[in-house]
């Protein structure tokens, strides 16, 4: 279904609200969350593994339901990784998502709407994040990222493999 573009963003707006929204209710936005669920032998806090175990939940059903439409419902075609190996990139580029993420206590979507919010750290750490991602486009040859880059596949969903159906595209983070 082609949409309009006032209409598309219209979408990813209400899309947009309705996660920040559910972060802000679950309370993901504060690092001390994050950190209190990396703190095992501490005073452990395991309100992140019930929104995980949620958000799996709802991606389960969801997906199986996607999984036979011909398109999406605000594009033309579904838009899936094309590139599915586990490479030296993607192990360092994880570990590095993963000691930020423990450090500072943000994920890119918690940190942008607790900036939103007027959070000066999380201003800061967007900011901070955003310089990386800058940093490593510019150091990134253009031929790599194209090839890496989560592409258009022309196909839709319902010719793909069984393996990929069970893939799913971190947050991102969709981030």
């Amino acid at each position: 279904m082609r949409q309009s573009l006032g209409f598309n963003i219209a979408a990813a707006f209400v899309a947009g609200a309705l996660f920040a929204a559910g972060l802000a209710t679950a309370a993901m936005t504060q690092p001390s969350k994050v950190q209190g669920f990396l703190n095992v032998t501490g005073a452990w806090d395991p309100s992140l593994a019930f929104v995980m175990i949620g958000a799996i939940a709802v991606h389960f059903i969801a997906y199986r339901r996607v999984v036979h439409q011909q398109s999406p419902w605000f594009d033309a075609k579904f838009h899936l990784p094309k590139v599915r190996k586990i490479d030296p990139k993607l192990i360092i580029g994880s570990a590095l998502f993963g000691v930020g993420w423990g450090l500072g206590g943000y994920c890119p979507g918690p940190s942008l709407v607790a900036a939103g919010g007027g959070s000066a750290e999380a201003i800061v750490f967007v900011a901070a994040m955003t310089l990386g991602m800058v940093v490593t486009g510019w150091l990134t040859p253009r031929k790599s990222r194209e090839q890496d880059h989560t592409g258009a596949q022309s196909s839709t969903l319902r010719s793909t493999n069984r393996e990929s159906r069970s893939a799913t595209v971190p947050c991102s983070e969709n981030q």
